[in-house]
């Protein structure tokens, strides 16, 4: 029977590895509508004949990674379940010590690990393929320091919500689920809160922008959106990648407007002045604060289905699996593993709320700087710099795309009717 579970399960995976293979690469269509062909959206108007076919290539690429990493995560929980190998991890917890939190620090030590050298040749093989089409300009050394960093955030993370998480199951045996829910909500918010002041920096250097005539614009349009900013900072993404980007992180005092290098050396001020009045919409339009609601909301739902699930399957398959009680450190990977396909379930509705949110402050961006021009070529550059697909198949838009596709963001640009006039 455990042979044959084994057998199923990695058939199955292979099976839908080859299902995705096939539509990205020889059904999925990508093209440009033909009533666009010509536009400042047609990639062909703004990328070589080169830049084209590395582009199709590469986000071909990046799609079937993406689509294979996740089900390859939930076989591994599977396998590591039905093996027994979750089981043994929670004996050797055991043996070390009677106190509960230091048989968590050594049961997660010993799954992360095994974890991550599961999953480290598809992270490399990530990592390779952005290397050849000159994405990333990280070297190894580096990289392997991130996945390093990496691993001891996620392990110091997951101590604390193990710690606690089972905690509260062998205390609350059926209702679990609504404390654990109660006590994320600070933590959640408490990570936001500290994310760009501890977490980041221990990957990336941060420092107050030095273009100060740069940094005397964007504060001038943060005071017109009458956002309290005293900086803008700037970050060394050139070490590690091509690619642009800025961002808006955490909340309350301190909450950081952050523009990456790279971002900085290939756009003019009036693309970056753009990319900075976006970013204020999302504060403007307190989407942080909706994004927050919304997670926990979600939270709160998928814990209660969870706990539902996981009931269910310890009680009639526990043996199988090797499982105890839903309160055992070995039922771990089945918690992950239903947590990780709820979110891959919900993840349309999240992309799609995401996408709506991007779409208004694209609007509210344009609105403020009145500068069509500018935008369009930022959203050409950006599509440029990461050799990003402007119009990606229906499957990859639903599952990946948590901003709106290039396509429709230069539409919108060219079509956008001022409600104000222009200061």
């Amino acid at each position: 029977m455990l042979r044959k579970w084994a057998f199923r399960a990695v058939i199955a995976y292979l099976l839908f590895g080859l299902a995705i293979y096939m539509y990205l690469f020889y059904i999925a269509n990508s093209a440009i509508p033909d009533g666009l062909k010509g536009t400042s959206a047609d990639p062909s108007t703004f990328l070589n004949g080169r830049e084209l076919m590395l582009s199709q290539e590469y986000s071909k690429i990046k799609n079937l990674l993406f689509f294979i990493s996740t089900p390859y995560e939930w076989l591994f929980y599977f396998l590591v379940l039905i093996f027994g190998v979750s089981r043994g991890f929670e004996r050797w917890a055991k043996n070390t010590s009677r106190f509960h939190i230091i048989q968590s620090a050594v049961y997660l030590f010993w799954l992360s690990l095994l974890s991550f050298i599961a999953t480290f040749p598809l992270s490399y093989i990530s990592y390779q393929f952005s290397k050849i089409y000159h994405i990333s300009t990280q070297t190894f050394s580096s990289w392997m320091k991130d996945e390093v960093i990496d691993f001891w955030v996620n392990i110091a993370i997951m101590f604390i919500i193990v710690t606690v998480l089972y905690a509260l199951m062998r205390k609350f045996k059926k209702r679990w689920w609504l404390p654990a829910w109660l006590l994320s909500v600070p933590f959640t918010i408490f990570l936001m809160f500290i994310q760009p002041v501890v977490i980041d920096p221990l990957y990336n250097d941060f420092y107050p922008l030095k273009d100060k005539a740069l940094e005397t614009k964007i504060l001038a349009l943060a005071d017109k959106a009458q956002i309290p900013a005293q900086h803008v900072y700037e970050v060394n993404m050139s070490e590690k990648t091509s690619a642009l980007n800025a961002y808006v992180a955490g909340i309350g005092s301190n909450a950081r407007i952050v523009l990456w290098d790279t971002t900085l050396n290939k756009l003019n001020d009036k693309e970056i002045l753009f990319i900075m009045a976006h970013e204020m919409g999302h504060y403007v339009e307190k989407h942080i604060y909706f994004g927050i609601a919304g997670y926990l909301l979600l939270s709160l739902v998928g814990l209660w289905l969870t706990s539902i699930l996981m009931n269910k399957i310890v009680s009639r398959k526990g043996e199988q699996l090797k499982i105890n009680s839903v309160s055992s450190l070995s039922s771990l990977p089945l918690f992950l593993l239903i947590v990780s396909i709820l979110l891959f379930a919900v993840s349309p509705l999240t992309n799609w709320a995401s996408r709506y949110e991007e779409m208004r402050a694209d609007r509210y961006g344009i609105e403020m700087t009145h500068n069509q021009k500018a935008a369009v070529q930022a959203f050409q550059d950006l599509t440029k710099s990461g050799l990003s697909e402007v119009n990606p198949p229906l499957i990859v838009k639903i599952f990946r795309y948590d901003h709106p596709t290039m396509l429709e963001r230069i539409q919108m640009i060219e079509n956008f009717q001022f409600t104000k006039s222009k200061p």
